[in-house]
C-alpha cells in the first residue's frame, strides 16, 4: 500500500474555496480491491511513499480529474478480492463512511471500532473517507497507516483529503466530528459563528455529492445548532437524516442512576436527554426505569434526583477535564457507536434512545425549527420515530423550556448561516458545553 502526496504550490489559498479551486490540494490514500492496475498519468511534483512493498510501481493520483480514482496496489490488489474470496461471497454491499476531524482523538478510537464491525456486523464491508485539514494531513497519513497495519478484513478502502466535496462523494454515513474548541475568553456566540461556517460548508458539500439518503451525525460542538446549520445547507437531504450527538449524555445519566440504585447499568432503561448538548440539557428521571420500575419508585431521594443527579450529568465533561487533563475521547467514540447502532438495530420493545433531531412535527409542543434532543425509537432501518408515550411534570417542563430558549437564541445567532436573515445574538446566558471549564 502506498501513501500518495501531491505537493504543488498553494500559497495564499483559502480553505473555504469551492472544490474545483481546491482539487489540487486534496490528496488521497485509497485501497481498491481489484486485480488489474490501470496506470494513471504522473502528476508533476508528486511524491510517493510506500508502506507495503508492491510488485507494481505506484502511480500518482491525477488530482485535477475528480472522476479518476487511485488504483489498487500492494497486498490489497491480490489478497482482498471480494469476488475471489470464498468467505466474502455472502457479504453485503460496501458502505461508504465519511469522518471529519479524522486525525483527532475521538476518531482515533472510533475508526477502529467501526473497522472491527461493531456497528454494522461481521459481514458488512466498509470504506472510510477521512476529512482533515492542511495542517492535520500528515496525521491523517498516520491514521491511515495504523488502519493498514491493523489488518481489518472488513475495511476495504481508505481515502484521505481536505476537500469535503471530494471526501463526501457518495457517502452513506457522515460523522462530523471536527470543530474548533472554545478557547479562553471566547464568547459562545463567536464559537457558534466560527464552527457554523465549517458546518455550513460541509452541509453544502453533502448536498452536492453525498448519497441522497446519507445519515449525518454531528459531534462537533455546539452540536445541536451545528446540525441545524448543516441541515439547512443541505436541502436535498431529508431533515430527518440529521442527528446531533447526545448519546454520551444519556450514557452518563444511566451510569449515575445505576450507581445510586446499586445495580448494573444494563438494568437502566428509557433514559432521555432533552434539549441542548450544554449545561441546560435535561436528564429525564421521570420517564426512566430501573429493572422495569419507574426510577422514583427505586430511588426515593427526590432532592438527589432533581439537584445532584441532574448537575452531575450536565457537568460531567468538565469534571473529567479536571481529572484527566483533556476532554473525553474514548467514551465519546463509544457513544457514537451506540448512536449508530440504535439506528441500524431495532429498538428493544418498550425502550428508546436519545438523539438531537429536528423538532418540526414533534408531539411534545417543543418549538419547531430547531435540533433538540428527544426520545426516539427505530426499526433498525436507519430511520426513527419520536416516542409518544412519555409523561411530563412541572419540574421537567420548566427545564425543557429553559433549554428550548437557549436553542432558539442560538438559532437567531446563526440566521446568516441558515438562510433565515440577519443574525441577532441574545443568548439568555453564556452557558458552557459539557466538556468546557
Amino acid at each position: 500500500m502506498a501513501l500518495a502526496d501531491l505537493s504543488p504550490s498553494y500559497a495564499n489559498t483559502q480553505l473555504h474555496l469551492h472544490s474545483s479551486q481546491l482539487s489540487f490540494l486534496s490528496t488521497h490514500l485509497s485501497f481498491h480491491r481489484r486485480h488489474s492496475l490501470r496506470p494513471l498519468p504522473r502528476t508533476r511534483n508528486a511524491r510517493i511513499s510506500c508502506s507495503v512493498t508492491s510488485n507494481e510501481a505506484p502511480v500518482a493520483v491525477q488530482a485535477q480529474d475528480q472522476k479518476i480514482k487511485p488504483e489498487c496496489y500492494g497486498v490489497f490488489c491480490t489478497t482482498y478480492d471480494l469476488k475471489a474470496e470464498e468467505e466474502t461471497k455472502s457479504w453485503k454491499k460496501l458502505i461508504n463512511i465519511a469522518v471529519s476531524g479524522a486525525a483527532g482523538m475521538i476518531s482515533n478510537h472510533l475508526l477502529f471500532k467501526l473497522a472491527a464491525g461493531e456497528v454494522f456486523g461481521p459481514d458488512q464491508p466498509i470504506a472510510f473517507k477521512l476529512l482533515g485539514s492542511e495542517r492535520s494531513f500528515k496525521a491523517l497519513e498516520g491514521v491511515a497507516m495504523e488502519l493498514e497495519d491493523s489488518l481489518f478484513p472488513l475495511l476495504r478502502e481508505v481515502s484521505i483529503g481536505i476537500d469535503p466535496y471530494e471526501v463526501f462523494q457518495d457517502v452513506e454515513w457522515a460523522l462530523l466530528i471536527g470543530a474548533k474548541p472554545r478557547g479562553p475568553g471566547m464568547e459562545r456566540a463567536d464559537l457558534l459563528d466560527i464552527n457554523g461556517q465549517i458546518f455550513a460548508e460541509q452541509g453544502k458539500a453533502l448536498n452536492a455529492v453525498a448519497s441522497r439518503n446519507v445519515k449525518v451525525m454531528v459531534v462537533g460542538n455546539p452540536c445541536n445548532t451545528n446540525a441545524l446549520i448543516c441541515m439547512k445547507n443541505a436541502p436535498n437531504i431529508p431533515a430527518k437524516n440529521f442527528h446531533a450527538l447526545t448519546r454520551l449524555d444519556e450514557n452518563r445519566a444511566k451510569c449515575q442512576l445505576a450507581l445510586k440504585a446499586g445495580v448494573f447499568y444494563d438494568k437502566v432503561s428509557n433514559v432521555t436527554i432533552w434539549g441542548n448538548h450544554s449545561t441546560t440539557q435535561v436528564p429525564d428521571f421521570l420517564n426512566a426505569r430501573i429493572n422495569g420500575l419507574p426510577v422514583k419508585e427505586v430511588i426515593k431521594d427526590i432532592k438527589w434526583l432533581e439537584e445532584e443527579f441532574t448537575e452531575k450529568v450536565q457537568k460531567r465533561g468538565g469534571v473529567l477535564i479536571q481529572k484527566w487533563g483533556r476532554s473525553s475521547a474514548a467514551s465519546t467514540a463509544v457513544s457514537i457507536v451506540d448512536a449508530m447502532k440504535s439506528l441500524v438495530t431495532p429498538t428493544p420493545e418498550g425502550d428508546w434512545f436519545s438523539s438531537g433531531v429536528y423538532t418540526t412535527g414533534n408531539p411534545y409542543g417543543i418549538a419547531e425549527g430547531i435540533v433538540f434532543s428527544m426520545p426516539c425509537r427505530s426499526k433498525g432501518d436507519g430511520d426513527y420515530e419520536l416516542v409518544k408515550d412519555v409523561i411530563f411534570d412541572e419540574y421537567l417542563l420548566k427545564r425543557i423550556t429553559k433549554t428550548e430558549a437557549e436553542l432558539l437564541a442560538e438559532k437567531r445567532c446563526v440566521a446568516h448561516l441558515t438562510g433565515e436573515g440577519i443574525a441577532f445574538c441574545d443568548l439568555p446566558e453564556d452557558t458552557m458545553l459539557p466538556g468546557e471549564m
